[in-house]
């Protein structure tokens, strides 16, 4: 089949989103030619991991809005314009080369937000849209324990929401859409609402076979002291500040302990008082931004995540650290509820802060406690991995779905998808 993917972020070799589009884009050309539009900025990367490592049916067509429409643009300010702009030219693009190459289908990537716009419907062909996530909220009660700038991203997040819900474009992608993936069941019915007909829960985030391999073979961890690991951007929605109280609790029972953080943001020198403030300064590390081999590393170097997100859609890290051995320790909450069951780490739920507190010390005093249980998890994470989050696996999983679409049979989808 050709397929036509849009992937505004795809770059090999970096985590999150970037290489969520360029190892779907990788692994779909196994098994169909595929034509991806992404932004210029990739280029380089990609070029540079092609001339490493070929493949055949991978065509990259690179777009960007011209100097006098983007120079504006810095990190993160005006992205939301931006996007919207590169995803008006990217269909412009896309429409040209669809009365050259006749594509079969049309599928949506990155970004993976599922009230962002994507014009890829008005092509006369079927369209896929996702995996798409978004849909989590942090939970009523958790909003007094953030600080201002935290309640305000909060708000403007919920009525970015609303307003992209309410977009015409969104709401066509929906409607339009034979099938949709999305990343959690909150999202699912999100989704639904919108309008589409076929949703099924889909993670986003998984492992190409040589991270797997490295992972896999990382050793169990014996010995002390019992180190605790966070990684993420230390924002206030990852909820570290729930982690931090929840370690110290931990530490006062299980002295020869340690908490480190990879990461910085604008909650770091918040999360350095109250380290202080509870008396664990020395018993925590900040490690700041590392790179991905290097943060991969330090998981080899402790025994546990604790990964206390209020809504994440499908973080990587805990996939990392479930092929790497390291049972997760996490809220009941969006994605990391779907990627850990109870036989591959612990999930608390999250109704109020003390509540999670207190849960998240235990956990970790029982994977302090019983070195066997820690084992058995890791076991059962790697083995879940292995199943469910190799990018190999999720290719084959892509390609049956697209069979089905191509042979008008999309009624099995929700069924095929291996919802979980």
């Amino acid at each position: 089949m050709r397929i036509l993917i849009s992937a505004y972020a795809c770059e090999p070799g970096r985590g999150s989103e970037p290489g969520i589009g360029w190892d779907h884009v990788c692994q779909t050309a196994r098994h169909h030619d595929v034509w991806v539009i992404t932004r210029c900025n990739n280029r380089a990367a990609i070029e540079k991991a092609l001339a490493r490592d070929p493949i055949a049916g991978l065509r990259c067509v690179y777009f960007d809005l011209p100097y006098w429409a983007r120079f504006w643009k810095k990190g993160a300010r005006g992205l939301n314009l931006y996007y919207y702009l590169w995803q008006i030219g990217a269909y412009l693009t896309a429409r040209g080369l669809h009365h050259e190459v006749k594509f079969d289908l049309a599928h949506h990537v990155t970004f993976g937000s599922y009230w962002r716009p994507t014009f890829l419907p008005l092509l006369p062909i079927p369209f896929i849209w996702g995996p798409v996530g978004g849909g989590e909220s942090t939970p009523g009660g958790f909003h007094r324990a953030f600080s201002m700038r935290g309640r305000l991203y909060e708000a403007l997040r919920d009525y970015a929401r609303k307003i992209g819900e309410r977009d015409p474009f969104v709401r066509l992608a929906a409607r339009r859409s034979v099938a949709a993936l999305a990343t959690t069941s909150q999202t699912k019915e999100r989704l639904l609402a919108l309008g589409c007909r076929k949703v099924a829960v889909c993670a986003q985030s998984g492992l190409p076979a040589e991270e797997l391999v490295k992972l896999m073979a990382l050793p169990l961890r014996h010995g002390n002291p019992f180190r605790v690991l966070s990684l993420g951007r230390l924002l206030h929605w990852k909820g570290f500040e729930l982690g931090l109280q929840a370690f110290a609790r931990f530490h006062a029972l299980f002295p020869d302990s340690e908490y480190w953080l990879i990461g910085d943001g604008p909650e770091r020198k918040r999360l350095e008082r109250l380290g202080r403030k509870l008396g664990i300064r020395g018993r925590m590390v900040f490690w700041g931004v590392l790179a991905r081999s290097e943060a991969l590393e330090k998981i080899s170097q402790c025994d546990v995540l604790l990964h206390p997100s209020l809504h994440d859609s499908s973080p990587m890290v805990a996939v990392e650290a479930m092929a790497a051995g390291r049972p997760v320790v996490c809220l009941d909450l969006g994605g990391p509820a779907l990627q850990v069951t109870e036989d591959s780490g612990i999930k608390v739920p999250a109704t109020s802060p003390e509540q999670v507190v207190s849960d998240l010390a235990a956990a970790m005093m029982q994977l302090a406690e019983d070195p066997d249980l820690r084992i058995r998890l890791g076991v059962a994470a790697r083995q879940r991995v292995r199943e469910h989050f190799a990018w190999d696996q999720k290719g084959v999983f892509m390609a049956n779905m697209y069979g089905l679409v191509k042979e008008d049979e999309i009624e099995r989808f929700a069924w095929a998808s291996g919802e979980n």
